[in-house]
């Protein structure tokens, strides 16, 4: 049997492997709290954990499961970095702003450690261990090792190396790269079970968490807001728009569908390797990346080998785009050639216009946050925290996410042909080289 055609396309690594569920509510009619959030992932988490820490009742409705979105389709990795460089940071907006970003960047990452640790959440499996830019020719390794060097000297982050290419093959196992520059910060996770064990923290401390609530409609009122849903009406001060890349599901949230660009990110996990002449690949439990616009990145989850890239693959899942995949794994890892592949899946990535997530109100009613770009599994489990400040009236600084509005993106009719030209024009650039 062809690896290819060995696994359905359906449900996550993730999910195939996830702890039991906790039993989430279902609202009563009328009911009425201080803060509405709309989503039940990691930022609709964050939130409604620090809103109740600040002494206010929040409600988490979620349209699915929680874990059903982003939270339980992505690939587990634990990063602080942005899309935006943090010396393209410095040279376009000033050196203390590249300061403030890093310094939340990093906040965020070590934020994960503390959910873990305070929920007790070990079938997380989280391993604060790092992770490897690995560049692809000569020219993205000088690049790398400007931007290490700058790195060191400028924001004093002595967490950033520099490796050789024969340092790469032999931890990697694959002489594909030029080098790569180590990132000590963040590290892996099973993502699914991170965000089910905080659910259910959550749920132990009193807040409310209702599954297959979608909102079907948002009023705001002089005294607030007000929810429609399958299951009656909520009333709120406040609403928090938690629905990133997945905001098409309400008309509640379609303020947030009209600003992000719902990039696809599909994945594939093979069969355990022990015991196969794969098994010394990926030796030390890191997260990987390479350096192509069209980036893929790969890392070992309970002995498997888990690879996954970014593309405009449409609104459905695709036997093409998998099977690119899994051409771009063997040429990467030529003895995954005949190891079984027993998961394929995706899910969507949130891009804004200017590569950077954002947080901010529409009014005085309605906050949002969203955009992660590829790094929402560390940032939007911290932006419950300064959420939680807005809503209590004040204003948190944390440099370009809160500097500027969540724009619109133009043109929404012809957003998707135009999603689909410029990822092919990317991945021709990365073929030949440039």
């Amino acid at each position: 049997m062809s690896s290819r055609a060995s696994a359905p396309i359906g449900p996550s690594l993730w999910q195939s492997t996830a702890s039991a569920r906790p039993t989430f509510s279902t609202h009563r009619s009328e009911d009425r709290f201080d803060v509405a959030i709309v989503g039940g992932g990691y930022t609709g988490l964050s939130s409604a954990r620090y809103l109740a820490r600040k002494g206010l009742s929040p409600i988490v409705l979620e349209a699915n499961h929680v874990g059903w979105g982003a939270s339980g389709r992505n690939g587990g990795v634990v990063s602080g970095k942005f899309r935006v460089s943090f010396r393209d940071i410095s040279s376009r907006y000033g050196l203390e702003t590249a300061r403030r970003m890093h310094r939340l960047g990093i906040e965020a990452t070590e934020h994960i450690g503390v959910l873990v640790d305070e929920y007790k959440i070990t079938a997380a499996l989280y391993q604060p261990s790092g992770s490897l830019r690995c560049a692809h020719n000569a020219a993205s390794f000088a690049s790398l090792k400007q931007e290490c060097e700058w790195l060191n000297s400028a924001l004093g982050d002595q967490a950033c190396s520099i490796l050789s290419a024969e340092h790469l093959q032999e931890e990697i196992g694959s002489g594909n790269f030029s080098g790569g520059m180590l990132n000590r910060h963040g590290g892996i996770i099973h993502p699914f079970n991170f965000v089910l064990g905080w659910a259910d923290g959550l749920l132990q401390e009193g807040v409310t968490i209702c599954e297959q609530t979608p909102v079907l409609s948002l009023k705001v009122e002089s005294d607030g807001v007000c929810l429609e849903t399958d299951n009656g009406t909520i009333r709120a001060k406040q609403v928090v728009l938690a629905s990133n890349s997945y905001s098409n599901i309400s008309p509640a949230t379609r303020p947030i569908e009209k600003a992000v660009i719902p990039f696809r990110s599909a994945m594939i996990a093979t069969k355990p390797l022990e015991g196969t002449a794969a098994e010394h690949l990926l030796r030390f439990g890191r997260s990987y990346t390479e350096t192509r616009r069209m980036m893929r990145w790969f890392r070992k989850a309970q002995g498997r080998l888990l690879y996954g890239g970014r593309g405009a693959f449409g609104k459905e899942d695709t036997e093409a785009a998998f099977s690119a995949l899994h051409k771009a794994m063997v040429r990467q890892f030529p003895e995954l050639s005949n190891i079984e592949v027993t998961h394929r899946w995706s899910g969507l990535v949130a891009m804004t216009l200017d590569s950077l997530p954002h947080l901010g109100r529409y009014n005085d009613r309605v906050i949002y946050a969203a955009g992660y770009n590829g790094s929402g599994v560390a940032l939007s489990s911290l932006m419950g925290k300064y959420v939680a400040e807005l809503a209590t009236g004040q204003r948190p600084d944390l440099g370009l996410v809160t500097s500027s509005r969540l724009r619109p993106v133009p043109f929404q009719l012809v957003r998707e042909p135009a999603i689909r030209t410029v990822a092919g024009w990317y991945q021709f650039l990365d073929a030949i080289g440039l």
